[in-house]
Order: C-alpha cells, then sequence, then structure tokens
C-alpha cells in the first residue's frame, strides 16, 4: 500500500456519517416545506444535494465490495432485502397513516379518501417498484407551504437501484475484477456523461431519468473506484484533507460537471473521516440513516398540515428530528434488521446443506 491504512469494516463510523447525511437531507427540506427561500449551496448544489451524494459514494464503495464478494444471485437478493421491504412499508404507512390524517385536517371527513384520484392503494401499487410515479395520496397533502408531495425524498431510491443493477453488471466480467482500471474508466466516463450533459439529452428527447442518473453515477462509480484501489490507497489524514480541498477548487472553477469530477475526492474524504471520527456503539449496530431518510419528509409534511412549520426553520427541523427517529429505529428493528437477517441466515444454511465439505465461504454482503 503506497500510503494510509486499509478500511477496517468493522471499526469506522460510516453509519453515524450516513445517519448525519440524512439529517442533513432533513435539514434540507425544511426549506422548501416551510416556504423559505435562500438554501445554503455550494457549486449550485445545495445542502440535500451534497447529503445525497455523500451517500451515493459510500455506497458505491461498499456495494462493490459486496458485489466482488458474491455471485450476482445473492448480490441481487441482498439488495432487493435491503431496500425494498422499508421501503414498501414506508409507502403504506404514508398511504395509510399520514395520508387519512392530513386529508381528514383539510376536508373534515374521510369520505371520498379511498377512492379520489391517486387513491392510497393506488399510491403504493404505482411506486412499488422504486419509481416515483406521483407523491400525492387523494391530493393530500393540501394547505401546506409544499402541497401535493407527501415523501419527496424517496426519488433517489431508482437511481441508486440502478447503480446497483450496473455494479451487477459489471461484475460479471472477469476482467473488471482483475484490474482497477476499467472502473477507473468507468467513472471517468462518467463525469464524461456530465461534462456533455446537453448533447446527451437532446439524443434522449430530454428524458430526466438520464439526466438525473448521470448526475449522481459519478459518485456511486468514485466510490468503486476507491474501492478497486483499496489495496494500493489507503486512508491518512493528509491525502484526507487533500482530497477536500481538491474537491473545493474542482467545483469552484470547473462549472457544470465540476461536482460530478470531484466524487472520487469527496467520497475519499468522506470515508477518510470513518476512520478518524468515532461513533458509539449503538449507532456502529443500529443502521437507523435508512430509515431517516425514507420517512422524514413525511414527518416534515404532517408537522406543515398542523402548522408546526409557522414555529421557523429550527423548531420545525429539530421537531422534526425527533419525531422521525422512533420510525426509523422500529423500521431498523422491526424490518430492515430481521429481513437482512433471514436472508443470510437462509444463505448460510443453504450453504451448510450443499457444501458441508468444501469449506469455501463468500463474504456476507453490505
Amino acid at each position: 500500500m503506497w500510503f494510509g491504512s486499509a478500511l477496517d469494516v468493522r471499526n469506522n463510523s460510516l453509519n453515524m456519517i450516513r445517519l448525519f447525511l440524512a439529517f442533513a437531507v432533513l435539514v434540507h427540506h425544511s426549506w422548501p416545506l416551510t416556504g423559505h427561500g435562500g438554501e445554503l449551496a455550494f457549486a449550485g448544489e445545495t445542502v440535500g444535494g451534497w447529503a445525497v451524494a455523500g451517500f451515493f459514494g459510500i455506497s458505491g464503495y461498499l456495494i462493490t465490495s459486496s458485489r466482488w464478494s458474491n455471485a450476482l444471485g445473492p448480490y441481487l437478493v441482498n439488495r432487493v432485502a435491503r431496500i425494498m421491504p422499508a421501503f414498501w412499508v414506508c409507502l403504506a404507512m404514508v398511504a395509510f397513516v399520514f395520508a387519512p390524517i392530513g386529508y381528514r385536517v383539510a376536508n373534515g371527513t374521510l369520505d371520498g379518501f379511498l377512492t379520489a384520484g391517486h387513491s392510497p392503494l393506488n399510491f403504493v401499487w404505482s411506486n412499488a417498484f422504486l419509481e416515483m410515479r406521483f407523491y400525492d395520496v387523494s391530493g393530500t397533502p393540501s394547505n401546506v407551504p409544499y402541497e401535493g408531495a407527501w415523501n419527496g425524498s424517496l426519488w433517489s431510491l431508482y437511481y441508486e437501484f440502478i447503480c446497483y443493477l450496473i455494479v451487477a453488471a459489471l461484475g460479471c466480467f472477469a476482467f473488471m475484477k482483475r484490474s482497477r482500471w476499467p472502473m477507473t474508466a468507468a467513472f471517468v466516463l462518467s463525469v464524461a456523461a456530465q461534462a456533455n450533459i446537453d448533447t446527451i439529452s437532446r439524443l434522449t428527447n430530454d428524458n430526466f431519468d438520464v439526466v438525473l442518473l448521470l448526475r449522481l453515477l459519478p459518485f456511486f462509480l468514485g466510490g468503486a473506484t476507491i474501492f478497486m484501489w483499496r489495496e494500493r490507497i489507503g486512508f491518512h489524514w493528509i491525502p484526507g484533507i487533500l482530497a477536500f480541498v481538491v474537491a473545493v477548487i474542482i467545483c469552484s472553477t470547473v462549472p457544470r460537471w465540476g461536482v460530478q469530477a470531484s466524487a472520487l475526492f469527496v467520497t475519499y474524504g468522506v470515508i477518510w473521516l470513518s476512520t478518524v471520527i468515532r461513533q458509539p456503539l449503538l449507532i456502529a449496530k443500529n443502521d437507523i440513516s435508512y430509515g431517516v431518510y425514507i420517512y422524514a419528509f413525511a414527518v416534515q409534511q404532517l408537522l406543515a398540515v398542523f402548522g408546526i412549520h409557522e414555529l421557523g426553520l429550527f423548531w420545525f427541523s429539530v421537531i422534526a428530528a425527533i419525531l422521525t427517529v422512533p420510525l426509523a429505529t422500529a423500521s431498523w428493528l422491526l424490518v430492515e434488521r430481521p429481513v437482512m437477517r433471514r436472508v443470510r441466515g437462509t444463505r448460510g444454511k443453504a450453504k451448510a446443506v450443499h457444501v458441508p465439505a468444501v469449506g469455501v465461504h463468500a463474504a456476507p454482503g453490505v
């Protein structure tokens, strides 16, 4: 290794950093959900935009590790189990808990709630495969600063899963695992695509899915590239600080695609931080960041329904954070962790039955 130390998968603070990023997204949403403008931004990206980029960078590193350690089938099972069940429960909670309350407050009755346009059942069914086709339920939320969207955070999950599929496909080629350069080239190509996004947009008939994917893909592939170089490039405080400095310089001097070009450095810096910042044992063993991410927006909108947004940005964000944590904890304890344990336990039993004498065990999925 040229410098630094390898990332210790059992001794880092990535859970805490992801939790911080999830709360950063919550704070970011407080501006539009309270009807305020003037949110802080850097290089054209808001606080929430940078937080989502951080999520994608970390995921790129960890998900590539999972794919390189698992066959295609187990990898896909792990990814679906990690993201989908909690997402489905969240959709149901929005449709049958949050939305009825909002509808009752707005209309004084629940009459017509189940059959109105974009009904609760339609909301769950239409959005069940991660692509959010609409965000309102029976015309709610209404009479709030940001109407017609119960959970605006969920849009990014569709693009994250596409990134999972991209890495799944790349992992099918042996040369991708044997050499660091193909993944590095893939990252460079993703940045080049963002640099030519106007041309690509015209060629795809202004397909907004393509625009959003190419905006986030460089961060995911940046994390994947860092993973590929892990046996040569370790994590050390000098390159860690320099990575953030270089990222700021690139973002400040290169318009339009400088943010994506900085992805490699931002992701390295974030992962380096996880090696020097300690996290509480409770957070190390319980990753509620996904739950915070998928529930915070809905909690904020429900607070706005009752006029809590009038308390101002600070108290609105604090109250929303406090109320989101129990939901996120329940999602982790009752849905996410049990499903993952069941999936991994089933795989372990299958190995014990089918290959008892070989003694070769694939690394567990992330």
